[in-house]
């Protein structure tokens, strides 16, 4: 399984455009084959942030989500919204079980 993790600033005057294009990109990707969990939230400490977690069966249905047309949507709207660089990782996950707390 592929996680990606990372934070998304954008600038505040463009915050109620970039909730709609996240919006649709979230539903969007949320169909695609291997997409297990894809989602933004906003970063309570830094409420123009978005904090973006998404979780993938493999790297090849991470790969085939890049070509699709909804990201290319976002990757060529969003330099105008964002308010600094993008910070992401990506962790490949060997294993994973329910947390008992």
């Amino acid at each position: 399984m592929i996680v990606i993790a990372g934070t998304i600033p954008i600038k505040p005057e463009a915050w109620e455009e970039a909730k709609k294009l996240a919006g649709r990109l979230e539903e969007a990707t949320r169909k695609e084959p291997g997409c297990l969990m894809y989602t933004f939230h906003v970063d309570r400490a830094k409420p123009s942030t978005f904090f973006i977690f998404e979780e993938w069966e493999s790297d090849a249905a991470l790969a085939k989500h890049f070509q699709t047309e909804h990201m290319k949507e976002f990757m060529q709207l969003a330099p105008k919204l964002l308010a600094g660089a993008v910070s992401a990782k990506k962790y490949e996950v060997t294993s994973a079980a329910p947390l008992s707390v």
